[in-house]
């Protein structure tokens, strides 16, 4: 069972609807930041740079997260989480829209209508996310909050498989355009349904006074003041820049390079959801007794594992295909044992009473510069016809995460496990 029941994860059962929303929620951006958004960029003719762009507007846009927390004191947590994800909704329409057109020869204007949709998209979620997290840190009890953390991702991998498996049928089944109609259609309704949700949760109360200029002041000493804070960002922001390219690069290398049907790549990506899902799975009653780091452990070393897959696939070709689902596999266990131990650790490093700006600028930070990768290095691996990727400049990038899982795998050891603490 993986909801929570009166009798069958008791514990977990008054905070069922966070979880429901994890659930919902995870049809929404799945298909919105994800493989089936990737898809349709490029069947409007998106090159390298562009479909790079609309994955990474997500995480560009993350420093509105740290602004958007001047706005707590005034609507509380509840508020602003209601009002980003209830705006962000309305700019699906736009890509609805241009599925319905299903235009034979698609025009500019379309890829430049995409790119703006997801940038307003990209700005209410970061508005919504300022308030998310310190609020459930607040609703769920200490205690359970690594049980939590996994069950809400494990949801959340669940909805994703499942939208993943739905969007591989309809492609077989349905005519392109026909399928991406349907893909936004749910995306819609996955939206409405984790309002509901949220709407269900109960609120917190306020968090004292948060100033633009105590943001502007309090910020820069967050970023540059020795501690466990700074150590553990410092670490967290190489992970993303490694990492936030793989899921568009690898699948729009998978369809340039190899023509892989569009239907196949939906169940590649479903394989990482079966990843995340195995690694929560094992998490799930493991994370509140071992702690965070062995699960840091397991994430690099995934990821490392990934990276020399993908080397050999490009050096090696077709004969090593039948690696590839693997691969997609332990991307999604690696990113899995990460998120999970991320939540589960950060709440113990930064102070309960005033947890909304520093959780807020740890992710903006990582999502933000991790969000620049995609773009830069689609600028470099986009070949002189701007449809195909530049391999040997791929492989460089997948030496890169080597290098930097290395990196952060002999640092791990500044990490101490802790319990919740006073102040970062």
């Amino acid at each position: 069972m993986l909801f929570p029941t009166r009798t069958r994860h008791p514990e977990l059962y008054p905070y069922r609807h966070g979880l429901y929303f994890a659930f919902y929620h995870a049809l929404n951006w799945q298909v919105v930041i994800g493989t089936p958004t990737v898809l349709f960029m490029q069947h409007l003719g998106a090159d390298p740079f562009q479909v790079g762009l609309v994955f990474a507007w997500t995480f560009l846009l993350t420093p509105v997260q740290v602004i958007a927390t001047a706005l707590l004191p005034h609507l509380g947590f509840k508020k602003l989480t209601l009002f980003g994800w209830n705006a962000r909704a309305w700019f699906l329409l736009v890509p609805l829209g241009l599925a319905c057109l299903a235009p034979a020869q698609p025009s500019g204007w379309m890829i430049s209508g995409m790119v703006i949709a997801m940038f307003c998209y990209a700005v209410y979620r970061a508005i919504g996310t300022a308030a998310i997290t310190p609020w459930l840190y607040q609703v769920v009890p200490e205690d359970i909050r690594g049980s939590y953390w996994a069950t809400d991702q494990l949801l959340s991998a669940v909805a994703g498989l499942g939208i993943l498996i739905l969007c591989a049928f309809i492609f077989v089944i349905l005519p392109p355009y026909s399928a991406f109609q349907v893909q936004y259609l749910i995306a819609v309704l996955g939206a409405l349904a984790a309002y509901r949700e949220l709407k269900l949760l109960p609120d917190a109360s306020k968090p004292k006074l948060i100033s633009l200029e105590k943001i502007l002041t309090e910020t820069p000493r967050l970023l540059t003041q020795r501690g466990l804070y700074r150590t553990y960002l410092y670490q967290s922001i190489p992970l993303f820049i490694a990492i936030t390219p793989l899921p568009p690069f690898t699948v729009f290398y998978l369809k340039t390079a190899h023509g892989t049907p569009a239907a196949v790549i939906m169940l590649y990506a479903m394989l990482t959801y079966l990843g995340v899902i195995a690694a929560n799975v094992i998490m799930r009653s493991r994370l509140d007794r071992f702690g965070a780091k062995p699960f840091f452990h397991f994430s690099y070393a995934s990821y490392s594992f990934a990276a020399l897959g993908w080397l050999a696939f490009l050096y090696f070709g077709t004969g090593l295909t039948p690696l590839v689902p693997v691969l997609f596999f332990v991307q999604g266990f690696a990113g899995g044992c990460w998120t999970s131990a991320n939540l589960n650790y950060l709440v113990r490093i930064v102070p309960a009473e005033d947890r909304a700006l520093p959780v807020s600028l740890h992710s903006a930070a990582i999502t933000f510069l991790g969000g620049t990768a995609p773009v830069i290095w689609g600028l470099f691996l986009k070949d002189d016809s701007g449809r195909a990727v530049r391999e040997p400049v791929f492989a460089g990038f997948f030496v890169a995460i080597l290098v930097i899982m290395a990196v952060l795998a002999s640092l791990l050891h500044r990490l101490p496990e802790k319990e919740p603490s006073g102040g970062p």
